[in-house]
């Protein structure tokens, strides 16, 4: 099994200006982050004609244009609205997973008796279609079932990906697609950060190790579980960013899937200590997931502790510590006991059906 580093990037705002009416602002990756406060009036000075006033921007850094931010509070009153969402949220994923579960397994029971005819005119229509159809259906039924869970999350961060790229949605994106607790948009963010990403080599990082690790952790879970967990482990990590930058008065906009695919590591890393991980460039060396694990965690607490900020470390560590957490005490408190809702659900269905 092999793995490599999965960072949740964490973004930052500069102004600069050419005079004292016209401003631009951008988003761009680098060492030190956070919010600066916008110069005074009277810091205004005219740039000099041979040098440009243009800040370099990394290669990870989403060209934004004319996006302006609100100004940063340090209040905890803005995490109200994030930890009631974070809690609804997983709570529907929870439960939304549990009904799933109930449904797939029902539609499974029926098929088994389904009429024979039908299944062989299915037969039919598989051997008349098309060439490339069939090639699809064949490299399909190939994947594991945690391969195939994964599939559609991958696409959709592609998605996200090219819309990064279309000028007209630069403002949206932003808005929607970056978790800020300065942003006057806070709970939906929280979702779709995780699934947002600038670089293509920031997304096959992340995607990467969602792959890698996706056979494991299905296996462990099954699939309607793994996408509850997936899900709620974005919006938690996320939750825990934003705890860290109200606390610290270190904001500013982050994005990517890591925290929600720490979750997965370490819940891998924790059920199976012992499995052997390499990575991706160094397959000669190995190390135990356990070994892994502690180093990550070690890594990202550092990080917290110094203030480094390339990355969000406060969301790599939320998603760790959660990923540990769920398979350790909340699949027994969470997951076991969704009966009544399923009861619940089953009597709502069967009365639907008689009426």
């Amino acid at each position: 099994m092999a793995w490599t580093c999965c960072p949740r990037v964490w973004v930052r705002r500069e102004l600069w200006c050419s005079g004292t009416r016209s401003r631009r602002s951008t988003l761009y990756i680098q060492q030190r982050n956070g919010f600066r406060r916008p110069a005074q009036k009277s810091d205004f000075q005219r740039p000099n004609s041979g040098t440009s006033t243009k800040p370099q921007r990394s290669g990870l850094s989403p060209p934004v244009e004319n996006v302006v931010f609100p100004t940063p509070s340090h209040s905890v009153k803005k995490l109200v609205k994030p930890f009631f969402f974070t809690v609804g949220f997983s709570g529907c994923a929870f439960g939304s997973a549990a009904i799933w579960q109930y449904e797939t397994l029902k539609a499974k029971f029926q098929k088994y008796f389904e009429n024979t005819q039908t299944e062989w005119l299915d037969r039919m229509k598989l051997r008349t279609g098309l060439e490339v159809r069939r090639e699809i259906n064949l490299w399909w039924k190939s994947l594991s079932e945690g391969q195939r869970a994964v599939s559609g999350i991958i696409a959709a961060n592609v998605l996200v990906f090219c819309l990064w790229r279309v000028p007209a949605m630069q403002r949206t994106m932003v808005t929607y697609f970056t978790s800020n607790p300065a942003s006057r948009v806070l709970c939906f963010p929280m979702v779709l950060s995780t699934f947002s990403h600038f670089s293509f080599l920031h997304m096959a990082a992340n995607m990467y190790v969602l792959w890698s690790f996706s056979t494991s952790i299905v296996s462990l879970l099954g699939r309607e579980q793994f996408m509850a967990v997936y899900f709620s482990a974005g919006v938690v990590s996320t939750f825990v960013s934003y705890v860290c930058k109200v606390a610290t008065g270190r904001f500013g906009p982050s994005l990517g899937a890591s925290g929600a695919i720490m979750t997965i590591l370490a819940a891998v890393c924790t059920k199976m200590p012992e499995a052997k991980l390499a990575i991706i460039f160094l397959p000669m060396f190995t190390f135990t997931a356990g070994n892994a694990l502690k180093a990550i965690i070690a890594m990202d607490s550092a990080g917290l502790v110094f203030g480094w900020k390339f990355f969000d470390h406060a969301a790599h560590l939320g998603g760790a510590l959660f990923g540990m957490w769920y398979v350790t005490y909340g699949n027994e408190l969470i997951w076991k006991n969704r009966e009544p809702l399923v009861k619940a659900w089953h009597n709502i269905r069967t009365g639907s059906s008689k009426k």
